[in-house]
């Protein structure tokens, strides 16, 4: 039996898609609401940091960026050693919907992984997107 490799949320923002972009792509948005710190360099190949009060850190390779969009980028899948090279790729699409943005977000490369590693990665992360987009909600409605 294969492993799900697939994450993917869809949720409907009440904000235009310029908005909803820089809080994905700015250090000022992902630094409030997708960790307490961030960093950026916004262009294909740049380099990315989340940092959280509790000390993790997270680290980013932008790969795609199409403004105002889609954004992509890989980081280290959870569970495994800081140099394991296996990463996952993130993808938001940005579509308007009325006078607001369709926002869907798509993490795929799970398949990847042992039975014990899969388990922890993708079951942290679908309940990780779904608390981390309720907060990106939450930075938009309070901005």
């Amino acid at each position: 039996m294969a492993f799900p490799d697939r994450i993917e949320r869809v949720v409907e923002l009440g904000h235009p898609p310029a908005k909803v972009w820089a809080a994905l792509t700015t250090a000022e948005g992902l630094g409030t609401w997708f960790g307490q710190e961030a960093s950026i360099d916004l262009r294909p190949g740049g380099a990315g940091e989340l940092k959280w009060d509790n000390g993790f850190r997270q680290y980013l390779r932008v790969e795609r960026v199409e403004e105002p969009r889609v954004f992509g980028f890989t980081w280290r899948i959870y569970g495994l050693p800081d140099d394991d090279p296996r990463r996952t790729y993130v993808e938001f699409t940005l579509e308007p919907a009325g006078a607001g943005t369709r926002l869907t977000v798509v993490e795929t490369g799970f398949a990847q992984l042992p039975d014990d590693t899969h388990r922890e990665a993708f079951g942290g992360n679908t309940g990780g997107w779904a608390r981390e987009l309720d907060e990106l909600a939450g930075y938009l409605d309070a901005a």
